[in-house]
This record gives C-alpha cells, structure tokens and sequence, in this order.
C-alpha cells in the first residue's frame, strides 16, 4: 500500500478532515452552479422561444385570413416579425425590419414545419444573438412562412449577473461553512485530546487510572468505555502477575533456603554429619524445587498457548497427538501408583471413550488422586460413568473437604486453605490450577462436590469420543 504524502499526513486529522470537507464542497457547489447556469439559460430560451411562437402564431392567423396589415403590430422593440413566400421574398415585416432581405437565408427554412433557429444579430436588426422561430401560414398555392426574431441579450445578461452572484457567494459560503465545520470537527475531536491525554498521563505515572469518559452516548463514548475495560483487564492482569511472581518467588526460595541449611549445618558438623539423612533432605527439596519449576513451565506454556493458539503452543500440542482416550483404562494406570492409602476404581460397565491428549488426561487424574490421597483418612475411589455428551469421571475420598465458600477460590493458583500445614506435606498450590487449565483446554470442565460420606468430590466433565472418530 502506498505511503501518503508527508506534508498530508502533517496536517493531522483535523486539518485533513477539512481539507477533503472543504475540497468536496468546493467541487459540489461548483457542479452545482454549472447546473443551475445551465438550466437557467435553458428555460429563459425556451420562454423566449414560446414568447416568438405565440406571435407567429397569431401572425399566421392573420395571413390565413388574408388580412396582413402593413407594418405587422409587435410588442416591444426588441422584435422583428417578417413574412416570407416561397421564393424567399419578404411580403409583410414589421416596422423595423428589413423589407427586402429575409432574417433567415430560404436554403435554412424547412416548408410546412416549425423551427427554432439561431442567427446573428446583424442579420436582424438585432443586438447579440438572435432567436428566431419560424411558422408555416398562407395556403397550399401560396405557402408563407412568418419569421419572428427576438434578441437573446436580456437572456445573456441574466445568465452572467447569477454567474457572478455564484462565483461571489460561493467562495464566502465556501469560508463561512469551512470555520463551522472547523469548529465542529475540533469539538467532536476533543474527547479524542481528552482521551489522548489521559493515556498519557496513565503512561508517564504507570499507575491504574481510568480515562474520561464524554457524557455524550457516540462513538467516543463507546471507545472511551471500551479502554476502559481495557485497562481494568491490564490492572487485573498486572495484579495476577506480581501475585504470581510474588508466590513463585516464596515458593522457590524455600527449598533453596532449605537447602542452604542443611549444607551450613553439614559444614559446621564436619564429620558428625549424618550423610545420609542429609542427602535424604536435600533429596526431597530438590525433587519438590523440580516439581514446583515443572509446573510453573508447564502454566507458562498454557497461558502462552492461549494467547497464540496457533503459535508454540498449538504446535506442541499437537505434536504430543491428541487421539482417543479410554477413561477406564486411565483410571487404572493412575491408581495403580498409590497403594496406601488404598486407591480403588470402581470400572465401569463399559469402554468409555474421550477424546484428548493422553498426557494431559493423565496429569489431570493425576494431580487429583495426589491430592486426595494428601487429605484422605482411609480411602480414594475412582469412578467413571456416561453422561451424555459428556462422561463423568469422580474421584472422591474421605478427608475434611473443602468449605463451600473456598470451592472457586481453590483452583487460583498458589491457593492453601490449610496455611499452618507444612509445605512438603501441603504442595505449592498449584495442582489444581493445572487440572482446571488442562481440563478447559480438553473441552471439559471440573468441579467440587461433597462425597456421600464425609469428605470431598471433584467432578471432571470430558466430551465423549464422536462417533465418526477413527
């Protein structure tokens, strides 16, 4: 695409608004006036020519009558009537034409039709140019014609006197319209400033602010409110990630200062150190600091995978292959990791099909049963069932469960309703933000429900394998 010129694009959208108003007028009232130039010297003729007609038309009453009187009687000195045979002879004029050459040479008279024709004014007596109508009259042995001349300048004179009314008033309607639309424009453009401004100063402090809004209900207005929300979005964005950072930032820096501990300690033992309880130690935060970097990566990936769903994160997804998944068969491989406490899956009736990627479907199952086996007394049941368009997958145990009012907030990220419980013990938090992220990206949803018993259910809704799926 072209670039524009650089003195159009200096003249910012207020000037080039009115620069294309001001140009389009200008155009419009100059096709205007030729228009109305032109239709007014078109009726101002044809009301000559009909002023011309209804004297030759009475003059060829007359000479039908045989009774042409000499000199024929006209109205006004700027006509001249002649009457003229077939040969071109002058029978009848008026008192001030010419009595011996016809206004009109014969070669240009059609016999036995009416014509309008234009001739100088020379010829007729006559000052400017000269129309001049002509009638058949006589009989059929001695046709005539009659000849009626009438001056055009009073119609050249009209015509001029409202062209230079238009070329005066023009240009002054042309300026006076220019500064109120100029004043109009600058009044609709100023809660864009206002707007402008206001980004400015949001962006120079760096602190949550919100735009003016105009009181009137337009287009600005809707923009107005629009960024608005936008910048609430952002706000509660840049909330979410400093939250974010801040919980990350704990959380990894416990088992790095664990870690450091256990080392000062070992150094100032020296050999009183039991080796092997501290590898033991060491051992466990690292695998927890490994755990914790695991799942923040894999929250990064899915949060840039839903900003760009065709970018990395669409790729990789689909490079792990999503196919189709049997829910019965999952179960069982992620139950058969916990022994104690007892995990027990109660098969279903049937195979039931979802579709999925099978490594997410596992991590999801997975990250449940681990934190139902972290809370339950006795016992964990896994379950599956049709639901429809859905299949329903349970897995229930028989711990505290959860507050009805904590129910939603669970499932934010670095989210512990038991703060004094130890961390190795409690995890980071984060399980259950995966399961729901993983879960919406399976098509699915998840939810918290109390068990039969005491205890806690969650609930995971995933769409069943279509039919016409290989």
């Amino acid at each position: 695409m072209r670039a524009l010129p650089r003195p159009w694009t200096a003249l910012g959208l207020r000037g080039r608004l009115m620069a294309i108003g001001v140009f389009g007028l200008s155009v419009g009232l100059a096709l205007g006036g030729v228009v109305l130039l032109g239709v007014l010297g078109f009726v101002l003729q044809r009301s000559v020519d009909g002023e011309a007609f209804r004297t030759a038309d009475a003059v060829a009453l007359l000479a039908a009558e045989d009774a042409l009187p000499d000199p024929l009687p006209v109205a006004g000195g700027q006509v001249r009537v002649q009457v003229v045979d077939g040969q071109g002879r002058v029978r009848a004029a008026s008192i001030d034409a010419d009595r011996l050459v016809p206004m009109v040479r014969p070669e240009r008279l059609e016999p036995h039709q009416r014509q309008r024709l234009s001739v100088s004014g020379e010829r007729a007596g006559l000052a400017g140019p000269v129309r001049v109508v002509t009638v058949p009259a006589g009989t059929a042995a001695d046709p005539l014609t009659v000849l009626v001349a009438k001056s055009m300048a009073d119609v050249r004179h009209s015509t001029r006197a409202v062209g230079a009314i238009l070329l005066v008033s023009f240009p002054l309607l042309v300026a006076v319209l220019a500064a109120v639309a100029w004043r109009v424009v600058g009044a609709t453009l100023r809660p864009v400033e206002s707007l402008r401004r206001g980004a400015e100063e949001i962006t120079g402090r760096g602190g949550p602010d919100r735009l003016p809004v105009p009181a009137s209900h337009d287009e600005v207005h809707r923009l107005a409110v629009t960024l608005n929300g936008m910048l609430d979005r952002l706000e509660s964005a840049r909330r979410r990630q400093r939250a974010f950072l801040a919980d990350a930032a704990h959380e990894l820096r416990s088992p790095v200062t664990n870690i450091r501990t256990e080392l000062e300690v070992s150094r100032r033992l020296g050999e009183r150190t039991d080796w092997a309880a501290v590898t033991e130690n060491l051992l466990a935060d690292t695998e927890r600091l490994g755990r914790l970097v695991n799942d923040l990566l894999l929250l990064a990936r899915l949060d840039e995978s839903d900003a760009d769903p065709e970018g990395i994160g669409g790729a990789d997804r689909s490079a792990g292959g999503v196919g189709p998944v049997e829910l019965g068969e999952l179960l069982a491989t992620v139950a058969a990791r916990y022994p104690s406490p007892p995990v027990r899956v109660q098969p279903p009736e049937g195979p039931l099909w979802t579709v999925g990627h099978p490594d997410e479907l596992h991590r999801i199952l997975t990250n449940l049963v681990e934190n139902a086996v972290r809370h339950a007394r006795t016992r964990v049941v896994l379950a599956a069932e049709p639901g429809g368009e859905y299949h329903l997958v349970t897995v229930t145990d028989d711990g505290p469960g959860v507050p009805l009012a904590d129910r939603d907030r669970v499932f934010d990220r670095f989210t512990r309703l038991d703060d004094a419980r130890a961390r190795d013990a409690g995890g980071a938090g984060l399980g259950l933000s995966i399961v729901r992220e993983l879960v919406r990206r399976a098509g699915g949803s998840v939810g918290l429900a109390d068990a039969d018993g005491p205890g806690l259910r969650v609930w995971l809704r995933l769409p069943v394998l279509p039919a016409d799926a290989p």
